[in-house]
């Protein structure tokens, strides 16, 4: 069987597309072959600035004989329809077989691909696959009609096995395919012929090319972590600059440079950001004091005064850049410390608009200050501590810093507060308030952090939520999914017990559209806090059971309700407690639905007649005041195990008895008490939704 290698040569592809671009490779021509009935053992794909590469392992040296049988139209059948047929079969009339079948004479046909060769199939489906290739931008160059992400050069098609290698013809726009390959731009230019995978991937390497990505971000973060060990530093760890700079340069050079002193003093993510978006450099701290001290920067190339010149061309560009960030750090800092202060900054928000429809940034801030302050004696917080951290909160978003780093927003409020004099709480708001930003991001812990946190996604999402500006489908531009996911983990890690539709500040005229309005958000909750407990290993009919009850917009009881109810239907007495609920409500709906009247007014031990009754009785009058009170103090397990101690009476009653009895007063009194049954089960959760 042989393999197949394939190269598509090109100017510099950007860094950002190029992961996409191979697995795109790999899959549009893998899943062609197959279709055309060419299987494989294996297939990888790499990629560098220039070039997309894809080897397969083990591929059909011709794809099998395919015969295939067609039903066609009746027997006199319209002509057109019969035409189509046949033009969509390949076939002539005469080449049809009628058959009698159920439904009358049919035609049929016998359809037979012939075998062809792994050549002809390779050709069609590798040009289908470069004409049509999925890049996000692309462009044409020259006189011809192709498109790519930038011109391509060269396509290197090679079929090879034991016997030795061919090239497989192919010709895109006077392009046509050969094997050979160039080296690196600068240290290695020129053809280079090979004959295979293993040859080709060889004679790169002494071309002065990586071919693997991931063998090149692992040269340059080994080298960057050596060469700052050994001047006592250390690498900041950044994985999305690794692999954006591994996609800069087939052959990593790692150089380590010095950042000039008078730029020491800066914050360090302001050191780290403008290095990282300006000059794509890896920042070097000083492990004792967590200073920024030096730079990574990794060339693409050697050199013959070891890369002395490239590192003095780019400290002097870093200091220029830093220059910009030091300007307007000392500014901010003068303003930060000015009679008018952060205070200042939140009044210039009057003159930015944070939506068409909901107002301006100031306007927002206002609101959001007004909605920490009743929020603050619910966390913990103090509220004219929250109040005043929540009009500074986006004041750094007037600051010169936040406007070259817009990044940087929040952290930069907290270092501005600090020098402003203002209470740490309010500092530590100012960069905590926009937490969590995702799944793996820190939830803040301080009272006042949590209540400017809760306020500002509670503001956005009962905004949009009035100008019916909610998600939809994968759509969500105002992050909206996110707000709620914040919302969620900040209730429930700081073990908030709030109301929610108490917090929903929905501005409507009508008292009916603010409660629809009111339930459609907190419902959006729910669909957000399935998805958040699911991936906790919570069930779905387990939440929609806590859900369907009372108090459903306190989060934090509504997740202790579900989780002790998980850990309760895990054990032997939940799962069989369960089926005896599900049984006796069966028997209680299709009783009330046929005799029409609700059977709820509460039996009487005096009408028992088999002992099993009167143990259930006696087992509902021990535990029901238990659970009860259990539910009252939200102790969910223990109302459990109240519930646990009517698993045995219950099966014993159902082994026992016949519910519907021939008497009908036994029978009254037996459904009254599996409503009793119902009404004590279904305080803890709507047992009714959970699945057998």
């Amino acid at each position: 069987m042989p393999d197949l290698l394939i190269e598509l040569f090109s100017e510099e592809i950007p860094a950002r597309m190029q992961a996409r671009a191979a697995e795109d490779l790999k899959k549009r021509m893998t899943d062609g072959l197959v279709e055309a009935g060419l299987t494989y053992a294996g297939a990888a794909a790499l990629s560098t600035p220039r070039r997309l590469t894809l080897a397969i392992e083990g591929l059909l040296a011709e794809s099998p004989t395919l015969r295939e049988e067609r039903k066609g139209p009746k027997v006199g059948a319209p002509d057109k329809a019969i035409e189509g047929f046949l033009r969509g079969a390949g076939l002539t009339r005469d080449q049809l077989e009628e058959r009698d079948t159920s439904k009358g004479a049919v035609y049929f046909a016998q359809i037979e691909k012939p075998s062809r060769a792994a050549a002809e199939i390779i050709a069609e489906v590798l040009e289908a696959t470069i004409r049509n290739f999925p890049w996000a931008k692309s462009m044409r160059w020259g006189a011809g009609t192709l498109r790519w992400v930038r011109p391509l050069h060269s396509i290197l098609c090679l079929l090879s096995d034991e016997n030795g290698a061919e090239v497989v013809p192919l010709d895109i726009d006077g392009i046509t395919s050969g094997n050979t390959t160039q080296g690196h731009r600068f240290m290695a230019p020129g053809a280079i012929t090979v004959s295979g995978f293993e040859d080709y991937a060889a004679k790169l390497k002494r071309a002065f090319v990586v071919l693997d990505p991931a063998e090149r971000q692992q040269a340059i973060w080994q080298e960057a972590s050596n060469q700052a060990f050994a001047r006592g530093l250390e690498l900041v760890e950044d994985k999305g600059l690794l692999v954006e700079v591994a996609g800069l340069v087939e052959y990593p050079v790692v150089l380590l440079g010095d950042i000039d002193a008078e730029f020491l003093e800066l914050p360090p993510e302001v050191l780290q950001t403008s290095m990282k978006e300006h000059q794509k450099f890896f920042s070097v701290k000083n492990p004792k004091t967590g200073r920024i001290e030096g730079f990574v920067t990794v060339a693409n190339r050697e050199t013959a005064d070891q890369g002395a010149t490239i590192l003095a061309g780019n400290q002097k560009v870093l200091s220029a850049r830093l220059a910009d960030a030091k300007f307007f750090w000392e500014n901010d800092l003068r303003v930060a410390k000015s009679e008018t202060g952060m205070e200042g900054w939140s009044a210039q928000l009057s003159n930015v608009t944070f939506h068409n429809k909901l107002g301006t940034q100031a306007e927002r801030i206002d609101r959001i200050a007004a909605l920490a302050r009743e929020i603050a004696p619910v966390v913990g917080a103090d509220a004219d501590l929250a109040e005043q951290a929540a009009k500074v909160a986006k004041a750094d978003l007037s600051s010169e810093m936040v406007y070259e780093f817009p990044e940087l927003q929040g952290l930069m409020g907290r270092y501005y507060a600090q020098a402003a004099g203002l209470p740490q709480e309010v500092a530590n708001a100012c960069e905590m308030h926009y937490s969590p930003l995702g799944p793996s991001d820190d939830v803040p812990s301080e009272p006042v952090s949590v209540a400017v946190a809760l306020a500002d996604k509670l503001d956005t999402l009962t905004g949009f939520w009035a100008i019916d500006e909610k998600p939809t489908g994968s759509k969500d531009p105002f992050a909206l999914r996110r707000a709620a996911l914040g919302v969620i983990r900040l209730v429930l890690s700081n073990g908030v017990t709030m109301p929610l539709l108490t917090s929903f500040s929905l501005k409507v005229d009508d008292s009916s559209e603010f409660e629809e309005l009111s339930q459609n958000l907190l419902g959006f909750f729910h669909d957000r806090l399935k998805v958040f407990l699911r991936d906790q290993g919570i069930r779905h009919d387990v939440i929609d059971a806590c859900i369907a009850m009372e108090g459903n917009d306190d989060l934090t009881l509504l997740v202790k309700r579900a989780r002790a109810l998980e850990d309760f239907l895990k054990s032997e007495d939940g799962t069989n407690l369960l089926q005896g609920f599900k049984r006796a409500n069966n028997i209680l709906t299709q009783a009330e639905d046929k005799d029409g009247v609700e059977y709820s007014y509460g039996a009487d031990v005096k009408f028992a007649e088999d002992e099993s009754e009167k143990t259930l009785f006696a087992a509902l009058e021990a535990n029901e005041g238990a659970i009860s009170a259990a539910i009252e103090a939200e102790d969910f397990a223990a109302a459990m195990g109240g519930m646990a101690a009517l698993r045995a009476p219950l099966d014993a009653f159902f082994e026992a008895v016949q519910v519907n009895s021939d008497k009908d007063v036994v029978r009254r009194n037996r459904l009254n008490l599996l409503s009793q049954i119902r009404k004590i089960c279904g305080q803890v959760a709507d047992l009714s939704r959970i699945e057998s």
